[in-house]
């Protein structure tokens, strides 16, 4: 009976051990979910549509992608973690007419090279924003992993508002909710923690919560709401969840309206 019970007590340290360490090192195919676009499909919607599809190089070389539609205001928009965002060049113009939109495809998404990351991601739309720096009016738009984008960037750059759907307080406390059996605070790299920033932040929010998501329950949209230290408007989507947010009555309409308001 000894040998036995401590042969349970090696293997429950193995996992202990070795189950961490393996989320840990497997953490960014867990967070990044990457969707390529096919050059020969980028060549066929760069000819029927309206947009500009636009190449620029990061500072450390890599190519970057994202389609340009012109209009005024701007709004740089920041995608899901397995979104490829050319599906909005369609639904984003009909939505919000007059409005410009820069959809950016993350590295390794779309049309862009390179790997994705919470730091490279973050430096590549500080990047964007400059690229556009003289287009007046400039918004934000993240939808979920990219709502930790985009405040990243409303934290550096001057900006006109701030869009965020189905947005979290941090990863680390979603990570929490979904893994409750897991270090999560040591393993987690890439943090995205917006509810830190919230206080300090000055722009307008937008703030757009499925009832029932599934994925990023509202209390964590909640708590990064309450921080926020700027005027703040909450648009609650009934019968919604987590991927069918688009469907809901009044999502497009809270936008337009958001965008189409002069900052006081």
């Amino acid at each position: 009976m000894g040998e036995g019970v401590l042969a349970l007590g090696k293997i429950a340290l193995i996992f202990a051990i070795g189950f961490p360490l393996l989320l840990y090192l497997a953490q960014d195919s867990l967070i990044f979910h990457p969707q390529r676009l096919e050059e020969s499909r980028r060549a066929a919607l760069a000819q029927a549509s309206a947009a500009e599809s636009l190449f620029i190089h990061a500072a450390d070389g890599t190519r970057l992608h994202a389609w340009h539609v012109k209009g005024d205001p701007l709004v740089i928009y920041f995608g899901g973690n397995a979104e490829e965002v050319s599906w909005m060049l369609e639904d984003a113009p009909r939505r919000a007419p007059g409005v410009g939109w820069l959809l950016v495809d993350y590295r390794g998404y779309g049309s862009s090279d390179g790997s994705p990351s919470e730091k490279a991601l973050v430096a590549d739309a500080l990047q964007w924003h400059d690229h556009f720096k003289a287009a007046g009016r400039v918004y934000v738009f993240g939808r979920s992993l990219g709502s930790g984008v985009a405040v990243q960037l409303a934290a550096e750059r001057p900006v006109a508002g701030v869009v965020l759907v189905a947005p979290f307080d941090s990863l680390v406390e979603v990570g929490k909710r979904h893994y409750p059996f897991l270090p999560v605070g040591w393993l987690l790299r890439h943090r995205f923690d917006s509810a830190a920033l919230a206080p300090k932040m000055k722009a307008p929010l937008l703030c757009i919560v499925a009832a029932y998501d599934e994925v990023v329950p509202a209390e964590h949209a909640k708590r990064l709401y309450d921080a926020w230290g700027g005027a703040k408007r909450w648009v609650g989507l009934d019968g919604a969840g987590h991927n069918s947010t688009d469907s809901a009555l009044n999502y497009w309409p809270s936008i337009a309206r958001f965008l189409s308001e002069r900052p006081s």
